[in-house]
């Protein structure tokens, strides 16, 4: 009884504070302004706090322009987790447009929506992905291209890294920087997750999200470890595919880390 009425009030708690910064949000972003940016990042920090998700960052966020950041893909979690460290926008399969709930937020932080089965149009999704870098914002990719178990790194899609090339022409110096990350959910209540219950905090596909997001809800206590890297540099001559197993090694390393303890 006590569980569910925790869970009442944090759902409740979420939806009143939605409620009061989407007016604003909907002017910032009709108006374009820089605001559009910073507000996410307050909801994010306040979801994190409700859910007793505990974010430690090591490392900081590059503050060279334009910037892509290039994590590994746990959970719906994992938005939060970024939104609250840095004012992010993210690449998303067209699909989570129309989800319920989900896809509304995720138009409301001006998510750039790719639909990866049309390969025709890969070229016109990077070019849009380049021009919000060119314009500063920092975007995030999760190259894996759907979410893992949480144990491991998935294999990393290098095309994935042309949205970088297409930013290079808008780039005052010719370079876009791309800066590798790692989240590792590490610890419940305290005591060390490890690889059996790591499903308390990962969300594979396959799994359904309502009674994923029931069951953290129920939890209320999750360390996660954000790792993020030196950023490496690209430029018209590096090469997409050596790039990629740079990143993939980097964000391997630091995940492999954190999951053991150190």
């Amino acid at each position: 009884m006590v569980n569910r009425l925790r869970i009442a009030l944090v759902l409740l708690t979420l939806v009143l504070v939605t409620a009061l910064l989407l007016p604003a949000q909907l002017i910032f972003l009709w108006r374009d302004w820089p605001a559009r940016r910073r507000l996410p990042r307050l909801w994010h920090r306040i979801a994190c706090r409700l859910l007793g998700l505990k974010v430690h960052v090591h490392g900081m966020v590059e503050t060279e322009r334009p910037l892509m950041l290039v994590s590994n893909h746990v959970s719906w979690k994992d938005i939060l987790v970024l939104g609250a460290i840095a004012d992010v926008v993210f690449v998303a399969k067209a699909e989570v447009r129309d989800w319920p709930v989900f896809g509304v937020l995720a138009r409301l932080q001006s998510t750039i929506f790719v639909a990866r089965e049309e390969k025709r149009r890969a070229g016109e999704q990077a070019n849009e992905i380049g021009r919000r870098m060119a314009a500063g914002e920092i975007v995030v990719l999760f190259p894996e291209g759907t979410t893992s178990d949480g144990n491991r790194l998935l294999e990393i899609k290098s095309a994935l890294f042309g949205a970088a090339t297409s930013a290079l022409p808008a780039s005052p110096t010719g370079i876009v920087h791309i800066q590798p990350v790692s989240i590792a959910y590490t610890r419940v209540h305290g005591m060390p997750m490890g690889r059996y219950h790591r499903p308390i905090a990962a969300w594979p596909g396959d799994v359904e999200l309502v009674p994923h997001l029931l069951g953290v809800l129920r939890e209320g206590a999750i360390d996660v470890e954000v790792d993020l890297a030196p950023a490496l540099p690209y430029d018209a001559k590096s090469n997409r595919k050596a790039t990629s197993r740079m990143v993939e090694g980097a964000i391997r390393a630091m995940l492999t880390a954190r999951l053991r303890g150190r």
